[in-house]
C-alpha cells in the first residue's frame, strides 16, 4: 500500500516530462546589433533528456501501482 503514492506521483511527473520534452521551448537570441538595426533568431529546442526521464518515471509508476494493487 505504501507505493501507490509514490506510482502516481511517478505517473504524473513522467506525463509532465513527456510533455516538456516533447513541446520544448523557444529560446530567442540576438544575432546582429549594429547601430538601429537588431537582427534576432528564434531557436526551437527539445530536451532528450526530459524525454527519457519521463518515459522511466512513466513505467516505474505504472509499476508501482500494478505491484501495490492487492491480490485477490
Amino acid at each position: 500500500m505504501q507505493g501507490k503514492p509514490l506510482g502516481i506521483v511517478l505517473v504524473i511527473l513522467g506525463i509532465v516530462a513527456l510533455i516538456y520534452g516533447i513541446v520544448g521551448f523557444d529560446r530567442q537570441t540576438t544575432m546582429l546589433d549594429v547601430g538601429g538595426l537588431k537582427a534576432t533568431a528564434t531557436e526551437h529546442k527539445t530536451s532528450p533528456v526530459a524525454t527519457v526521464v519521463g518515459i522511466v518515471a512513466l513505467v516505474g509508476g505504472a509499476a508501482l501501482l500494478i505491484r501495490s494493487r492487492p491480490s485477490a
